[in-house]
Order: C-alpha cells, then sequence, then structure tokens
C-alpha cells in the first residue's frame, strides 16, 4: 500500500504542473489508497466446511485534480482523476480530463479555505491494523467462529433438542459473515492550502449471523472497532446466543404496536431516511420531510442527534475532510428541534467516499457523515425501558428499509428479519418469528412517538452505508406493523 510520504509528494507535484496552467485560477489536488482485506466465516455442522475461508483483498491508488478554469465565456469548474499512477504524466492525464469536463456552474463560490478551527485528531490510527498479515486476519475470523461455536456447545437448550454431539450436529448449525479491515490513506494540496496535508485511517468489523436450521431459528452478530487489541469474539457470541434464543418464534397479527428499535433498526432508519433528509441538497431540491422546518420542532424532545468526525476512539473518525478541512461536530437536531445540516466545506462534511468505506481519488466531494450520535434526555437502562413499554415488540434487526413516495413524504417500509421478540408484562416474553412481519410507517412517527432511549450506545454499521451510527435503543408508540403471510403455512 503507497505510503503517506509517497502521497502527498504526489498532491504537492501534481499541484505544482496545475499552477503552471496559464487558464488555472484555483485548483486542488486530492490523492488517496484504500485497501480492504476480509476473510469469510462459513460454518455448518452438517455439511463439510472449512470454518474460515481464505483471506481477499482490494487495493487501489490514485489522484483527483479539481480546477477552475478561465475561459472567455467565464470560469469553468471541472474535475478528472487517473488510477494507478501517481507521477506528473497521471497528473497531466488528470488535467486534461477535468479541462474537457469543465463547466459553468454560477452558483460555485471558491473551493475550500483554511478556517480557523484546529485539526484536532493525529496519527490516531493502529499500526498494527495496517500490518496485519494473512495469518492474522484468518486468526481473527477464527475469534469469531470459535465464540459461536462455544456458546452453540455451552447451550442447555440445544443440548436438550440434540441429547448428544450426533443430535447437535443434525440440528444444522450455520455461521455466516466476514472481519474485514479498511484502510484510508490520503493526501491533499490546493492553491490556498499549498502544502500537502496527510490522513491515515484504519477499522476492522465482524458481521456473523447464525442459524439452527431445523428450527428456522436466525440471529446475527456484529462488533466495530478501531484497534486489534480491542477485538474480541462478540460478534459471534453474540450471533449464536440470538439464533438460539429465536427458537420457537411466534407470529403477531397486522395492527399498532409500541416497538423498541434495536441498534441495528436505529441506525438502519437513520442511515435511510434521516441523514438523506439531513443534507444541504435535500433542502435545495425540497426533497426533504423536513423542508422549511429548520429551527422547528421535528422530533421528540427526547431527542438529539448530531455528526462528530473528530471524536477520538470513535470509528468513523477522521483528522480532516476529504476537503483539507479539520472534522468537528455538526448538531442536527438537538432536543427536537431541527438546527443544522450536513453540507460541505462549510460544515465540515465533505468526503469522498465510496459506498461502505474508502476514501476515492476518482470522485469530487461530497456530503456525508461520519459519527452520527443519537441521544436522549433521561436515558435509562434496557430493563427499565421495556418496563415502560409494558406490552408490544422488541424489533433488533431489519432488512430493505427505504422511502417510499419520495423521501419528502417521510414513508418508509422494513423487513423484521431476525433478533427480535414479542415483550409481555414489561419483559422479553417470546421470539417474534423471523421475516412474519413488515413495518409501515412514516418518520415523522419514529422521531415524535419516541416514549425512552436506553443510555448505552454501540458503533452500528449498515450494509453500504457511508457513516457509523452510535445508537441506543428506542421506543416508539403508534408503530403500524403488517403481517406476512407464510408460505409453508397457508399450503398446511
Amino acid at each position: 500500500m503507497r505510503t503517506v510520504d509517497e502521497l502527498a509528494r504526489a498532491s504537492e507535484e501534481a499541484l505544482a504542473l496545475v499552477a503552471r496552467q496559464l487558464d488555472v485560477r484555483e485548483a486542488e489536488v486530492f490523492v488517496s489508497a484504500n485497501s480492504a482485506v476480509l476473510t469469510r466465516l462459513n460454518y455448518t455442522s452438517h455439511i463439510p466446511c472449512n470454518g474460515v475461508e481464505e483471506p481477499k483483498s482490494t487495493e487501489s491508488y490514485g489522484l483527483g485534480i479539481q480546477a477552475v478554469f478561465d475561459t472567455p465565456e467565464g470560469p469553468r469548474i471541472g474535475f478528472g482523476s487517473e488510477p494507478s499512477d501517481l507521477s506528473v504524466g497521471g497528473a497531466e492525464r488528470a488535467l486534461v480530463k477535468a479541462r474537457r469536463a469543465a463547466v459553468a456552474d454560477l452558483e460555485f463560490v471558491s473551493l475550500p479555505s483554511p478556517t480557523r478551527a484546529a485539526r484536532t485528531l493525529a496519527d490516531y490510527h493502529d499500526p498494527r491494523l495496517m500490518a496485519l498479515d494473512d495469518a492474522g486476519l484468518v486468526e481473527a475470523g477464527w475469534k469469531i467462529t470459535g465464540g459461536a461455536l462455544r456458546t452453540f456447545s455451552a447451550s442447555s437448550r440445544l443440548a436438550e433438542l440434540a441429547q448428544d454431539d450426533e443430535g447437535l450436529r443434525r440440528l444444522g448449525l450455520i455461521l455466516g459473515g466476514d472481519v474485514t479491515i479498511l484502510r484510508e490513506r490520503m493526501a491533499i494540496a490546493s492553491t490556498t492550502m499549498p502544502r500537502a496535508q496527510t490522513d491515515e485511517t484504519s477499522l476492522i468489523t465482524a458481521f456473523a449471523t447464525a442459524m439452527v436450521e431445523t428450527r428456522g431459528a436466525k440471529g446475527s452478530g456484529a462488533s466495530t472497532g478501531t484497534r486489534l487489541d480491542h477485538f474480541t469474539d462478540e460478534a459471534g457470541v453474540e450471533a449464536a446466543q440470538n439464533a438460539i434464543a429465536a427458537i420457537g418464534g411466534e407470529r403477531v397479527p397486522s395492527g399498532t404496536y409500541t416497538v423498541v428499535f434495536g441498534r441495528q433498526p436505529v441506525a438502519d432508519l437513520l442511515n435511510n431516511i434521516v441523514i438523506p433528509a439531513c443534507t444541504a441538497s435535500s433542502f435545495y431540491s425540497s426533497s426533504t420531510p423536513f423542508l422549511g422546518k429548520l429551527g422547528r420542532a421535528v422530533a421528540s424532545p427526547r431527542v438529539s442527534l448530531y455528526d462528530d468526525g473528530a471524536r477520538p476512539g470513535f470509528m468513523g473518525s477522521k483528522g480532516i475532510t476529504c476537503e483539507g478541512l479539520p472534522t468537528g461536530r455538526t448538531a442536527l437536531i438537538t432536543h427536537g428541534r431541527l438546527v443544522g445540516c450536513l453540507s460541505n466545506w462549510y460544515e465540515r462534511n465533505g468526503f469522498r467516499f465510496g459506498s461502505g468505506g474508502g476514501r476515492q481519488f476518482d470522485t469530487a466531494p461530497g456530503v456525508a457523515a461520519s459519527n452520527v450520535v443519537l441521544e436522549g434526555a433521561e436515558a435509562v437502562a434496557l430493563d427499565e425501558l421495556l418496563r415502560r413499554v409494558g406490552n408490544g415488540l422488541y424489533v433488533g434487526r431489519i432488512w430493505y428499509t427505504y422511502p417510499i413516495n419520495g423521501l419528502r413524504a417521510g414513508d418508509f417500509t422494513c423487513t423484521v428479519v431476525a433478533d427480535s421478540y414479542i415483550i409481555r408484562d414489561g419483559r422479553i416474553a417470546a421470539p417474534l418469528k423471523a421475516n412474519a412481519i413488515r413495518i409501515n410507517d412514516n418518520i415523522a412517527t419514529f422521531l415524535n412517538n419516541v416514549t425512552g432511549i436506553t443510555k448505552d450506545v454501540k458503533g452500528t454499521i449498515v450494509w453500504a452505508a457511508d457513516e457509523v451510527v452510535y445508537a441506543p435503543e428506542v421506543a416508539v408508540t403508534g408503530v403500524r406493523v403488517d403481517e406476512i403471510a407464510g408460505f409453508m403455512e397457508e399450503l398446511d
């Protein structure tokens, strides 16, 4: 993987080339290198398997140039990039592409300029994650698989069902998922910030899905972190525990319920509905359900939501944005009132993320969150939250969450797929059958009908998300739930 010194040198050399062009008014050069390595988890008790599959990896590097050109018709702004070449020749080709792609932008003011804010994060990555080899990655994979297998073996519930080791294997114990390490390096230099600034980040994630196949039971687990020495078997243990707890899942009829949304559903709803609605582009295009509500209540007074890209130890933290500016905190909702939105360099949220990770050299800066934190006033423990709910549902994992009728309407739909339970008399009473209900409601219900929030938050990532959500569990009244017909049950 290219070093930060190589990236910094390439950015300054490319900027010097651009500065010699008579028609260039201002420019910025962004150089990055990304590496993702993962190992797949694949254990099946009743079918021959490897348990942990061989490591796989992807790596990319290159540079991008965004430049403002003076033309007889007025200034034009263009972007061009070149992969796998950090030489002056690569910069020349990127500049040609930027010139060819240049267009007039009547709303353009300038490329980013230095601000008074000071950088707070430097040398915060874990060198061990940066240097981890294939053997170390496979060892991390076995840590997750081993945690799940120990949990299955120690379960009295499974022992009762299986009666002996052979019966345990015949239950169809399954574990799938992955352990992934993402490594990012970048450098940026511009007309207003000619000395290259660099950043280096690393993170590790584990996602696991466990099943007791003969009982139609499924559970999931996940962990996120920034340090190898903090990596545990948590994801495997959690997935196996949830699969065991899901045995004997029950169905519930359509209706309106009080729902405790677990951390993954909270993160999924924020990622797919709330965060896109809190970007400047959504307000400019009138496509947000919060249109015209700046400074007004959009949620329960219990709810506060903000993005903080400079929080030490948080997984989405960066030293600088992909525009060369220090990261910081952007308040979105404070005690229920909409107070801000995510924007570009004016609000420290200009990033060049790919879907699910990496800082991409071949794209101009977009608007993205980093660490999204949901906090609740008078937060309580989960047991107390369940007691207050009394009767309802605990929804632990949802899938296919998306807006319907356009983002501005705020309507959404999702399927409840795992880790969910029926709440009776203030406690978890029975597992909820997977894929048996959908939630069809409006995001206003989720935000305004909050009756309680837990005090413990956990870094949570959903599929292809740019941001990490530090999510609590949230109790919401009046949630519309629709039963999904069971095909095999209908045949019976």
